[in-house]
């Protein structure tokens, strides 16, 4: 079996190889489940969360010729991601005309009957605590909590400073700890 070629180099093939699609299927089959996980604690909704992932990956395939590299593949595919995710959360208030507490028990009725999310109450309450954030902190938070993320990366991520997203962070647990311990 081969070893999984790296970023640069499967950047390199797409650009100038003559199996573009190859190339970006291994792409695809590099961060799929990332990305997917990513989006997919935003929106909760699998079905929300393939639709966004088949865009994001329409938006690299037409974009890809034309990265500059500026950053790391990685960190570029989470921009995208980001802001796909981010977008279609807006839309989707401003489409549903909705108030946020309808909102919030239709996203607490999907968490529930979720099979990705066990019964455990602790775990039910977190994902009921961070779908209270507002998008951006909710996806400071879990870039950081779930992924690990550094600052650093994050800071090319949502394009702003690291004192800015420890701050996002922070006042993001703090709101959890505060929703679990009230709740």
């Amino acid at each position: 079996m081969s070893n999984p070629l790296d970023d640069n180099e499967l950047i390199f093939q797409f650009k100038n190889g003559n199996n573009r699609e190859y190339t970006f299927t291994q792409i695809i089959k590099k961060y799929q489940e990332k990305l997917y996980w990513h989006i997919r604690r935003m929106v909760i909704d699998h079905d929300d969360t393939h639709d966004i992932l088949q865009n994001l990956f329409i938006k690299v395939w037409k974009n890809l010729d034309s990265f500059r590299e500026d950053s790391q593949l990685y960190t570029w595919l989470y921009r995208i991601a980001t802001n796909e995710t981010l977008t279609f959360l807006n839309s989707k208030k401003k489409k549903n005309l909705i108030s946020f507490d309808n909102e919030f028990i239709n996203l607490s009725n999907k968490i529930e009957a979720d099979k990705y999310f066990d019964g455990n109450k602790l775990e039910w309450k977190l994902q009921l605590a961070i779908q209270k954030l507002p998008e951006k902190q909710r996806a400071v938070f879990n870039l950081r909590y779930y992924e690990e993320m550094p600052y650093e990366k994050m800071s090319k991520i949502f394009n702003t400073s690291e004192g800015a997203l420890k701050a996002s962070y922070h006042h993001a647990v703090k709101k959890i700890e505060h929703f679990i311990l009230n709740n």
